[in-house]
C-alpha cells in the first residue's frame, strides 16, 4: 500500500473502500471484510450511510491489528453544532466498536460548522479522532474554516472523477496544505465511463481494466480514492493499481476528458442546501 502524509504529520493511505449505499447487512460485512483481505487499509463510512455498525464488524471479524487500518466516519447536518458532534463522534464510535477513529470529516459544508468544528478539535486533542477534514466544500468555505481555527483541516473529500477533474481546485488544496480525497472515482458509472474509448485504450496498453485506470491517475495525480464495490473480485480489482505508471502523453488523455460536469448536485446551489437540510434517512442523490 502507498500512503500520503497529511499536514497533521499522520498518513492516509491512497487507495480506500467506500461504503456508501451498503446496507444490507450480511453484503456489508462481507464486503468490508473482503476489502480487508485484499489489502485495504483505508476503510469510508459515514453516521448517514446508516451503516456504520455492520462496517464494525466487518472490521472486527477481519483480526486486522487496529493500528493498521485507516477508519473515517462524518457528521451528518442534523448534527451539526458543538453539542449534536460532540455526541455524533461518541455514537460512530460505539457503533463502529472503536476507541478512536482516524479521520473524521464535516460531511456537508451547512450548518454550525465553527461548532462541529470546535467539537472535532476538541475530539483530536482528547485521543478520540487523529485527523480532522471536510466534505464537499468549495474552497472559500475551507479557506475560511482553516483560517479562523486551531487546526487546518488535513482532507477535503470532494467529487473528483474523469468527467469532473476539479483541477483549480485540487491545486488550490495541494498549495494550501490540504489532501484531497476523491468519492466518486468512476463518475457513479455516468455517460458509459466504462467503455469510453480513450479509457479503453490506455487499459488494454496495460493490461488492465478501465475502473483501475481511473484509481491509477488519479494516485498519480497526488489524491486519495475511496471506490466502493460489494464484489470480491471487483475489490481485489481496484486496489491493484501499484504494479503500472500512466505515462506523461496516458495522463494528458484523460487530462482531455474533463467536463467539469459531475454526478452530485453543486454544493454552491442554494437549491442544494435546501434539500439536504431536510435529508434524513434517503440515500438517493446523497454522495
Amino acid at each position: 500500500m502507498e500512503y500520503f502524509e497529511l499536514n497533521d504529520g499522520n498518513k492516509i493511505p491512497a487507495v480506500g473502500f467506500g461504503t456508501y449505499k451498503l446496507t444490507d447487512p450480511d453484503e456489508t460485512v462481507k464486503a468490508v471484510e473482503s476489502a480487508i483481505s485484499a489489502g485495504y487499509r483505508l476503510i469510508d463510512t459515514a453516521k448517514v450511510y446508516t451503516n456504520e455498525a455492520l462496517v464494525g464488524e466487518g472490521i472486527k471479524n477481519s483480526g486486522i491489528a487496529r493500528d493498521q487500518l485507516f477508519v473515517t466516519s462524518k457528521v451528518w447536518i442534523n448534527d451539526s453544532g458543538y453539542e449534536k458532534t460532540k455526541q455524533a463522534i461518541d455514537n460512530s464510535l460505539e457503533k463502529l466498536q472503536l476507541d478512536y477513529l482516524d479521520l473524521y470529516l464535516i460531511h456537508q459544508p451547512y450548518g454550525d460548522n465553527y461548532g462541529s468544528w470546535r467539537a472535532m478539535e476538541e475530539a483530536r486533542a482528547a485521543g478520540k479522532i487523529k485527523s480532522i477534514g471536510v466534505s464537499n466544500f468549495p474552497d472559500y468555505q475551507i479557506t475560511d474554516l482553516a483560517t479562523f481555527n486551531k487546526v487546518k483541516p488535513a482532507i477535503n473529500q470532494i467529487e473528483i472523477n474523469p468527467w469532473n477533474q476539479e483541477k483549480a481546485t485540487v491545486d488550490y488544496l495541494k498549495s494550501f496544505g490540504i489532501q484531497p480525497e476523491a468519492w466518486a472515482p468512476f463518475a457513479q458509472g455516468y455517460d458509459h465511463i466504462f467503455t469510453n474509448p480513450t479509457l479503453t485504450e490506455i487499459s488494454n496498453n496495460h493490461n488492465k481494466g478501465v475502473g483501475q485506470v481511473m484509481l491509477r491517475w488519479l494516485f498519480q495525480r497526488g489524491i486519495v480514492s475511496i471506490a466502493k464495490s460489494a464484489k470480491p473480485a471487483r475489490i481485489k480489482e481496484n486496489i491493484d493499481i501499484f504494479d503500472f505508471n500512466l505515462s506523461d502523453d496516458e495522463m494528458k488523455a484523460i487530462s482531455a476528458l474533463d467536463r467539469k460536469d459531475g454526478v452530485s448536485a453543486d454544493h454552491t446551489d442554494p437549491k442544494t442546501v435546501l434539500r439536504l437540510s431536510g435529508y434524513t434517512d434517503n440515500l438517493n442523490g446523497l454522495d
